[in-house]
């Protein structure tokens, strides 16, 4: 790969110049008054491909913000990879957090800034450049696909049904992503897992009305009151989760891969006094890498109901609410896991209330082994560029595409990022190490060398 490596770094000061091009189109798929753009962001990464090497590459319509599909066939008996990202990126606000204006991109301190420095512009454009390094050198060994969506980060709406529609037109043996971080370039990981998510609200109602309390207090139910213990009755005193069958379709991790995690240096002292907390807590057994990242969680995220205004209101409210949100790891249904928790609490609610539970949104969780061959790839094509092997790493967040888009196509996705969590993804002065982006152009091309051969 050395021909494509050479190319990569005397193109380095042009393909700043066409990331930058790319940066500067204000495509944030939240807000509609950016519709125009979404689409003219499309149609720049279209002609970027196209000028990359691809034999073909078209935009297409979806429900919501098009795609950019492209392909090149170098052998059609030779395996294929997808690689995806997204060209959409996040709101800026508040304006005036950032120190220089979000869609005029420069460099700073060895750093790349702007909104979507990172997430996704900058991480997916050192694909676009690797596959032109490659094909220049005449050294690509094997047949690649593009897909760039729009919606990503406001959860990919459009995109579940477009890929079950083109299904055949996306058929690859590995999806290849960079849109994860790692640690850093002297502890380079690999991310390996993804948490799901299950999402439900929660209404416990008791009397038809808001009762006054000094009539009706110590007679009836207060919902607030039965709420909070319900709450709290779904953790016992080891932290685990008390809904019935939970855990049981839970992959446990190996003692190896269990050990392959603990390489990876973490203070938990410094850990803890960064927020502020005395003493940290979760389920027994478990270290706080492996609690945040391998093992499932539940959250009350949001939790009212009565008088919260200024002075005092004696009621007992006829209802109570509460937001709740469980992190899922393989292999769990978060379809499955709202209906445990739905009937768990059809089963332990007094017959003094009533309880509503609606699941809102849910995504499944994603894990590649530390054992396969793209993995392992990775690695080794991280250690040739970094002086060191990847450490396996899995993320507490959620991308629910990836787990879809792994399903449907039958392949594993490798989450080959390499973002820090210092780059503001999401946060004003959003940014992205000049280093970083060169480093993960090679890398890319030689994990093509030792996974595709």
């Amino acid at each position: 790969m050395e021909k494509a490596i050479s190319y990569a770094k005397q193109n380095h000061d042009r393909f700043i110049e066409e990331l930058f091009a790319l940066m500067r189109i204000p495509s944030i798929s939240a807000l509609p008054s950016h519709a125009a753009d979404m689409v003219r962001c499309a149609e720049a990464i279209r002609e970027r491909l196209l000028k990359a090497g691809a034999d073909h590459a078209e935009v297409m319509p979806t429900t919501g913000a098009p795609v950019v599909y492209a392909h090149k066939t170098t052998d059609p008996k030779a395996p294929t990879v997808l690689i995806y990202g997204h060209y959409d990126v996040m709101p800026v606000e508040p304006l005036e957090l950032w120190t220089t204006p979000p869609f005029e991109p420069e460099i700073r301190d060895g750093k790349i800034w702007g909104r979507g420095a990172d997430d996704d512009k900058g991480q997916g454009f050192m694909h676009i450049a690797a596959f032109e390094a490659l094909v220049a050198g005449g050294e690509l060994p094997c047949n690649v696909k593009f897909l760039f969506e729009g919606e990503e980060e406001i959860g990919s709406p459009a995109l579940n049904v477009w890929c079950e529609e083109h299904k055949e037109l996306l058929a690859a043996d590995l999806i290849l992503v960079s849109d994860t971080s790692m640690a850093s370039l002297d502890c380079p990981t690999v991310t390996c897992g993804l948490r799901g998510l299950a999402y439900l609200d929660m209404t416990v109602t008791g009397p038809d009305r808001d009762l006054h309390s000094g009539l009706f207090g110590g007679a009836v139910a207060n919902p607030i009151d039965v709420l909070a213990r319900l709450i709290a009755g779904l953790h016992d005193e080891n932290g685990h989760v008390t809904i019935e069958g939970f855990y049981d379709d839970v992959v446990e991790l190996t003692a190896e891969e269990r050990a392959e995690i603990a390489k990876r240096p973490f203070d938990e002292e410094a850990y803890r006094n960064s927020l502020k907390v005395g003493a940290l807590q979760g389920e027994a057994g478990y270290t706080t890498p492996e609690r945040t990242g391998v093992r499932p969680a539940l959250d009350v995220n949001g939790i009212w109901g009565g008088h919260t205004g200024e002075g005092s209101k004696t009621v007992i409210p006829s209802q109570a609410h509460a937001k709740v949100s469980m992190r899922l790891v393989a292999d769990q249904d978060h379809n499955r896991i709202s209906e445990l928790f739905i009937r768990h609490m059809e089963r332990h609610t007094p017959a003094s209330v009533k309880v509503e539970v609606t699941p809102s949104h849910g995504g499944a969780p994603y894990m590649m082994s530390p054992s396969h061959p793209a993995y392992k790839a990775a690695s080794k094509a991280i250690e040739d560029v970094l002086g060191k092997p990847a450490l396996p790493f899995f993320s507490g967040g959620s991308i629910p595409v990836i787990s879809k888009m792994s399903a449907l196509l039958g392949a594993k996705a490798l989450l080959l990022g390499f973002g820090l969590g210092s780059d503001n993804t999401h946060s004003p002065d959003e940014n992205y190490p000049v280093e970083n982006f060169e480093k993960g152009i090679e890398t890319i091309i030689r994990f093509y060398r030792y996974y595709f051969g």
